[in-house]
């Protein structure tokens, strides 16, 4: 065997080593996440509004669990809040101090997408969330269509919001 195809050949179970280990890490990050129907979701929004994610059957919905202290969730913030802009979402500020506190984030970033505080983490425990940013695209009927821990793009979100809602 030449040198040159070696080297193909190392490459590739190179590759496919990263994309194993990639499975791995992702498969371990969402073992514990809801699956199915949608947990229950409700509350006082930050605005004072009040919240019910089951309000919103009919259209698919992102439902974003994130913390002020995350520097992974401050990469998503932008993409939450265009999303925002024209989708139904709903975010979750996993134990991220007090409403104060939380309403101070928003104004300094300039966000404006709705937030259910969650100080002592019981919304994310009811959706198996330990680590953050979590995502949920939740189907017009109420189940659970994509989940995503860790980063993912705003074009992503799109786009699984768009198949929930086929």
């Amino acid at each position: 065997m030449n040198e040159r195809r070696r080297r193909w050949i190392r490459r590739g179970i190179e590759l496919l080593l990263i994309v194993a280990l990639i499975a791995g890490i992702r498969a371990w990050q969402q073992r514990d996440v809801a699956t199915g129907p949608a947990p229950p979701l409700a509350g006082t929004l930050l605005d004072g509004t009040p919240y019910a994610l089951a309000e919103q059957r009919g259209q698919a919905v992102l439902v974003h669990f994130w913390a002020t202290w995350c520097p992974v969730c401050a990469l998503e913030e932008g993409s939450i809040d265009a999303i925002a802009g024209d989708h139904p979402v709903i975010t979750v500020a996993m134990q991220s101090g007090g409403d104060a506190e939380v309403a101070a984030h928003l104004a300094e970033k300039g966000l404006d997408f709705p937030v259910l505080n969650d100080p002592a983490g019981h919304h994310a425990a009811r959706w198996g969330v330990r680590a953050v940013p979590a995502t949920f695209i939740v189907g017009p009927d109420g189940r659970i269509r994509f989940t995503e821990v860790g980063y993912t793009t705003g074009i992503g979100l799109r786009i699984r919001l768009w198949l929930a809602g086929r």
